[in-house]
């Protein structure tokens, strides 16, 4: 068992810094309405499909306090009051804790907006129950359902990010599932079928399920960055493929986008 600190929210950190990789003020993709998004630096997992390999380093990014990260939120703070609200992702919020839990407080207290949270939550067990107060949503990545074939996609195990979605359930967390569909990776039907009874056993916490089809976009990225990447001849999948993958979620009666 790992033997993290847990970390709550604090009441008043304003001159807590962090890395923030960069932000995004009008994004539609990242939980419900217009989103604010802030991507946080740092990653421990290496997804062969990442689309957003900069982020994997800690410092790469612009070190700001919770407050400095507050000054860019504050002019969208009153239409998204109504259009939507904030979303923290990355890389991976979790790699700074204490940090992103001051900022999505400061949000609460501050503004008192809708707050997202986008991970695949590996590192659930660095964060309390009362950090997770200030959440109102979390989009949890679960990248597939085989443990050996989740550690050759992110490099990573998977049972901790199965047991942050059942502490989710514990906590009755409305949880936004997210699958990318890769051709020749993840689009095993009978491994999608497994994952999404996973799903169905978390009960009404799962909101929708969300498919999300593999695209290359990123690919520049890791060029940019010298990295091999492994998918640079990896189609996107068809229609009918992402159909049959959608089918397999609603199928067991969950909410399928």
């Amino acid at each position: 068992m790992s033997q993290q600190h847990s970390v709550t929210a604090p009441c008043s950190h304003g001159q807590l810094s962090g890395y923030v990789h960069s932000t995004e003020s009008g994004a539609g993709v990242d939980g419900p309405g217009m989103r604010f998004v802030f991507f946080m630096s740092g990653c421990q997992f290496r997804c062969q499909y990442c689309h957003n390999p900069d982020t994997w380093k800690l410092h790469a990014g612009r070190q700001l306090t919770v407050d400095e990260a507050l000054a860019e939120l504050a002019p969208y703070a009153g239409f998204l009051k109504f259009a939507g609200g904030v979303t923290v992702s990355g890389g991976e919020p979790l790699m700074q804790p204490e940090f992103v839990g001051a900022l999505l407080h400061a949000i609460k207290q501050r503004f008192g907006l809708h707050t997202a949270l986008d991970t695949q939550g590996f590192l659930h067990e660095s964060i309390s129950d009362d950090w997770l107060a200030d959440v109102d949503l979390v989009l949890l990545d679960i990248k597939h359902s085989d443990p050996e074939r989740y550690r050759q996609i992110t490099g990573q195990p998977l049972q901790p990010t199965l047991d942050f979605a059942q502490r989710l359930k514990r906590l009755g967390k409305p949880i936004w599932l997210r699958y990318v569909l890769v051709p020749g990776l993840t689009d095993d039907l009978d491994d999608i079928g497994r994952l999404a009874d996973h799903a169905a056993s978390l009960g009404d916490v799962v909101q929708r399920v969300e498919v999300l089809p593999f695209h290359q976009m990123g690919a520049d990225k890791w060029a940019q960055l010298g990295l091999d990447y492994p998918l640079a001849n990896t189609p996107v999948p068809s229609a009918a493929m992402v159909a049959a993958a959608r089918q397999q979620f609603a199928a067991r009666g969950l909410v399928v986008c």
